[in-house]
């Protein structure tokens, strides 16, 4: 399809917020440093979302610590529509707004079969899996996100004490579904060349696989003007 019409241009981060709670499957916020829309004809029909990592050990790890300041994460990605070759038209226009130099990592969640077909077509780097990891969960309380649990204690000095102490038996570990991971270097062409130098991942074959949709029919009531 052509996207005659349509445009992206940044918003204001709270006009994510519905689509996210709403719309997206992890229906929470996460850390929004730049927000994007698209518009088709005037209509906001997605929003796309980036923001610095919250772990230290991540930032680090993409490239090094001398890179740890410049690495973005591609976080959110909510279409109403999704229609053919909307979604990587949408993530390019993105990626020419952001500053640069920029290392832009996002992830394709496993547990929801995803492969990361958007991220392919956009020519990111597929660097395997992301590692090993736990979430922290309480009985009763599983459809909310692991970190948004192990919020609950944020502020306290022995974090999974005090979950103890709150919800005793309750509160238990879980294996966290591994995610594909990808890169996207930002920048002039000496600069893409020495951050792909220092890639701490290795390069692997895109995955293959079929992707599972989920139930994104919600229609938000706020539908940005573009003036």
């Amino acid at each position: 399809m052509t996207f005659n019409g349509y445009v992206v241009r940044g918003i204001p981060k709270e006009q994510t917020h519905e689509w996210l709670l709403k719309k997206h499957y992890a229906h929470r916020i996460p850390s929004i440093t730049w927000a994007f829309g698209l518009y088709d004809n005037k209509e906001l029909v997605g929003v796309c979302c980036y923001g610095t990592p919250s772990s230290s050990p991540l930032r680090t790890g993409v490239c090094g610590g001398q890179y740890s300041n410049i690495v973005i994460e591609l976080n959110r990605l909510v279409l109403q529509n999704n229609k053919k070759n909307e979604a990587s038209y949408f993530i390019s226009k993105t990626l020419s707004l952001l500053s640069k130099p920029s290392i832009i990592i996002s992830y394709s969640d496993t547990s929801h079969h995803h492969s990361g077909y958007i991220y392919q077509a956009c020519n990111f780097l597929y660097t395997g899996l992301s590692a090993k990891r736990t979430d922290w969960k309480v009985k009763g309380l599983e459809h909310l996100h692991g970190q948004t649990i192990a919020d609950i204690s944020r502020g306290h000095e022995k974090r999974a004490d005090y979950m103890r102490e709150m919800y005793g038996e309750d509160f238990y570990l879980e294996d966290r579904p591994r995610k594909h991971r990808y890169i996207y270097f930002l920048g002039s062409k000496k600069e893409k060349k020495e951050m792909l130098a220092n890639l701490r991942y290795p390069i692997e074959p895109y995955p293959k696989g079929d992707n599972e949709n989920y139930d994104a029919s919600y229609q938000p009531k706020i539908q940005g003007v573009l003036i």
